[in-house]
């Protein structure tokens, strides 16, 4: 697998619904087991949500994927131009340098628009992959609507540390 190539844009809207059943197929297997029944139901009901579709419609949120030829590998979607809500990969390319082409892409849209950080609030599966990304964290787990994450950053300036705003 490792040795095709994929290839990162911007996720056509046709593709909106082979994405969210990606992301919810992913989480269910590599995310499901850290969370209680109100997370899962709160994670649940933000990929399900049509305002979340027309945000990507009307570019207010973006979002890419992963591309191996018409085969969608992988969705990321970024909110407020400098916050990754979404990253998930399906499980068989985990570790095949998808996570990583999608860090080098965003970050290259984010700081290109002179953004001076990327923000992600990383579940507890992604958390490892994150700081092996540059990201640093900023605060200690955090729980909300039943969703365990933590706060991150990574600056183009180097180490922010944890007493950085988000």
């Amino acid at each position: 697998m490792g040795t095709k190539r994929f290839e990162i844009r911007p996720l056509a809207m046709e593709d909106w619904n082979n994405a969210t059943a990606l992301i919810w197929r992913v989480f269910l297997r590599c995310n499901a087991s850290d969370y209680e029944q109100e997370g899962i139901e709160s994670f649940l009901n933000f990929i399900s949500d049509e305002h979340l579709k027309q945000f990507c419609r009307l570019q207010e949120f973006e979002m890419f994927g992963a591309y191996l030829g018409q085969r969608l590998i992988g969705a990321c979607m970024i909110r407020g131009g400098s916050h990754i809500s979404l990253l998930f990969i399906e499980t068989e390319w985990q570790g095949q340098g998808v996570g990583r082409s999608f860090i080098e892409y965003v970050s290259s849209q984010v700081f290109g628009r002179g953004k001076d950080a990327l923000t992600v609030n990383a579940a507890p599966f992604a958390r490892e992959f994150y700081l092996k990304m540059g990201f640093r964290q900023t605060r200690e787990e955090q729980l909300k609507e039943g969703i365990r994450y933590f706060p991150m950053v990574l600056s183009p300036r180097g180490y922010v540390g944890m007493d950085h705003p988000i």
